[in-house]
């Protein structure tokens, strides 16, 4: 008789904060978490949404609607200035960290890509593989709320799936897992391990994850770091004004993992920071996709189908005479 062998991934769920608003304070304070995932035995590791350098809380309580506001502008500046440019190597000692312990990455970035001009944000979902080499990057289709006044509307180029450690990989960003076509593009591609990246807050981790691992019947880990108001640092533009402005805790953390069955692995999180270690086995999958597989035996491809454009978006095409 021979026996099945499933496979089974240790993921790690690093709930820390960034040094926020500084990258190369959080380049440094990721490899430091990276090392100690790999003592820890993670072969896949996740960070929350816009962790390098931070997400941008500040829009939500200093009136950053006002139209024309100096210190709006000052912040942004900073936010910029402050933000990963993929093309000048800016994720490489990421990279090579990766590299020294065979471990794949998802990490949420603030991207700022030069073929679309280099000065505008994307919140975008880097996947790096064991290797240190990038699997793609995914740029979240539609900020949500204030987030407008900080970020661009990505695209689908990189809604796609990865093969890491015998599972189907798959991640989106914050509320792009409430969006139900993107969701569908990733079940019709055969994922069974998803990653959900959000900015740090039980209340948004705690419904949707559960209820994405009974929709896919598929693992989901979910990601998000903690933010206190002590956490902005001295040297950032106008920090006495947003320490006095914000909340003591901007985000609780809330990270979290459910199983296929949307049962939860690790409730949510809120206790400050952490790297969550969890072994995860393939079998679960396959016995939950008995009854309910979304993109096979209960799809009906022959009544609802759904087209997905991967091109890039960018303003200049530059074409041959």
């Amino acid at each position: 008789m021979t026996i099945q062998h499933y496979a089974r991934v240790n993921v790690g769920l690093a709930q820390y904060a960034p040094a926020w608003l500084q990258r190369q304070a959080s380049i440094d304070k990721l490899i430091d978490i990276i090392h100690a995932a790999a003592n820890r035995d993670v072969q896949i590791l996740c960070t929350s949404e816009a962790w390098l350098p931070g997400y941008p809380f500040w829009l939500s309580f200093t009136h950053a609607s006002r139209f024309d506001a100096s210190e709006q502008k000052l912040l942004h500046a900073h936010y910029l200035s402050q933000a990963v440019c993929i093309e000048a190597g800016d994720l490489q000692p990421i990279c090579a960290a990766l590299a020294e312990h065979a471990m794949c990455l998802v990490l949420g970035i603030m991207e700022r890509p030069r073929n679309r001009g280099g000065h505008s944000l994307y919140a975008s979902r880097v996947c790096i593989n064991a290797d240190g080499s990038i699997a793609s990057v995914h740029r979240k289709l539609v900020p949500t709320y204030e987030e407008r006044l900080a970020w661009g509307a990505g695209d689908g180029h990189g809604l796609c799936v990865h093969d890491w450690c015998g599972f189907t990989v798959s991640a989106l960003n914050c509320w792009e897992n409430w969006m139900p076509l993107a969701r569908s593009a990733l079940y019709a591609q055969g994922s069974n391990l998803h990653f959900a990246l959000w900015p740090g807050s039980a209340a948004n981790t705690t419904d949707v994850s559960r209820f994405i691992a009974l929709e896919g019947r598929q693992f989901v880990v979910s990601v998000g770091a903690p933010m206190r108001s002590e956490d902005i640092h001295d040297a950032l533009p106008l920090a006495d004004m947003l320490r006095e402005q914000a909340p003591t805790v901007l985000a609780n953390g809330g990270s979290c993992v459910a199983g296929p069955d949307g049962n939860w692995l690790l409730p949510p999180q809120t206790e400050g920071e952490g790297l969550f270690v969890l072994e995860l086995d393939q079998q679960r999958v396959l016995e939950e996709r008995q009854n309910l597989d979304v993109s096979g035996h209960y799809a009906r491809p022959d009544v609802f189908s759904l087209q997905l454009n991967r091109q890039r978006q960018q303003l200049l095409t530059d074409r041959e005479e």
